[in-house]
C-alpha cells in the first residue's frame, strides 16, 4: 500500500488503480474510507484513479492532533500527495464533503490544479444556501416510488428542524437512484467506513471562510465541472448551477435519474460525462 508523510508527520495512504492520466480523488462522508468510491463506475478504464485515505480513515494513520481533522488543515495533505506523485499539476475530483477540501485546495494552490471535478458537492466551503424547498422539490421527483410517503414525511420533519428518532434512516432511499439491495448494502457499509470523531471535527469553527474562498474561486483559471444528480436532495440541481457560477470556467451537468452517488446509479452516463470533461470535450 503506497503511503507518504504529511507535513505534521502523519502517515497517509493512497490507492492506485486504472489506466491513463492520473486523477486524484478525495472522498466525502465526511471522513469516510475512500473504498466506497470503488472504480467510480468504471472510470479506471480511462484514468488512473488515486484515492486518498484522509487522515484517520482507511489505511491512513490517526493523527496525534485531533484538531487536524478540520477540513482546512487537510489542504496541505493534498499538496503533500501531489509532491509524492511528482505531478506539476493534478486533475482533482472531490465527492460530496470531499468537494470542500478540493475547493479549499484549489483556492490555496490554483496553479497546481489542471481540471477540477466536483461530484454532488457539499456547499459548506462556499457558503451557498440550500433551502428546505430545494430539498423537498427534489424529493417530490420520487413521488412514484413505493417507499416515498413515509420517507417524504421524514424529509419534511428534517427540513423543518423537528427530526425525530428514525427520520434520518427513513430518508435513506432519497440518496440513491434505485433503492435496491445494492443501495441498501452500500448504505449499511457507510457506518463502518466513517471515522465519527473526525467527521465531527471536519467542519468545526474556523474550517471555512466562504467569502474568501469565493473570491479566490472567482479567479480560478482552470476548467471546472460541477456534476449534480437529478434526484439528489443533498445537492439540489438549482444550487449546483449556482455553484458552477462561482468559477469563471465552469459547467454544471445534471445527470438524469441519479442521486448522490451517480456512478452507482448510472455508471455509463457518469463515466461519459467525466471523460468528456477531463479530455476537454465541450458538452453538447
Amino acid at each position: 500500500m503506497p503511503a507518504f508523510t504529511a507535513p505534521d508527520g502523519t502517515t497517509l495512504a493512497y490507492h492506485v488503480a486504472g489506466d491513463g492520466p492520473p486523477l486524484v480523488c478525495l472522498p466525502g462522508g465526511p471522513m469516510q474510507d475512500s473504498v466506497y468510491l470503488g472504480d467510480l463506475g468504471g472510470l479506471t478504464a480511462h484514468r488512473t484513479l488515486i484515492r486518498l485515505d484522509l487522515r484517520g480513515t482507511g489505511r491512513s494513520a490517526v493523527p496525534g492532533d485531533a484538531a487536524s481533522y478540520r477540513c482546512d488543515r487537510q489542504v496541505e495533505d493534498v499538496e503533500a500527495l501531489r509532491k509524492e506523485l511528482g505531478l506539476e499539476r493534478l486533475d482533482l475530483l472531490g465527492h460530496s464533503a470531499g468537494a470542500n477540501l478540493a475547493v479549499l485546495y484549489a483556492a490555496r494552490h490554483p496553479d497546481r490544479v489542471g481540471r477540477l471535478a466536483l461530484v454532488t458537492p457539499s456547499v459548506f466551503a462556499v457558503g451557498l444556501d440550500i433551502t428546505a424547498e430545494d430539498r423537498l422539490e427534489t424529493a417530490r421527483l420520487r413521488r412514484g416510488e413505493p417507499w416515498f410517503a413515509p420517507a417524504y414525511a421524514s424529509m419534511e420533519a428534517i427540513t423543518a428542524g423537528r427530526a425525530a428518532d428514525g427520520d434520518w434512516a427513513a430518508v435513506a432511499p432519497f440518496w440513491y437512484g434505485q433503492w435496491d439491495e445494492r443501495a441498501r448494502a452500500f448504505r449499511a457499509a457507510e457506518e463502518e467506513q466513517r471515522n465519527g470523531d473526525a467527521a465531527a471535527r471536519y467542519a468545526s469553527d474556523g474550517a471555512f471562510d466562504p467569502g474568501a474562498t469565493r473570491t479566490a474561486l472567482a479567479a480560478f483559471p482552470s476548467p471546472v465541472l460541477v456534476l449534480a444528480g437529478e434526484y439528489d436532495v443533498a445537492a439540489p440541481a438549482r444550487v449546483m448551477k449556482e455553484y458552477a457560477g462561482l468559477f469563471p470556467r465552469a459547467e454544471a451537468v445534471v445527470q438524469s435519474g441519479v442521486a448522490h452517488f451517480p456512478w452507482l446509479d448510472d455508471p455509463g452516463a457518469f463515466v461519459a460525462a467525466l471523460v468528456a470533461f477531463l479530455d476537454g470535450v465541450s458538452s453538447p
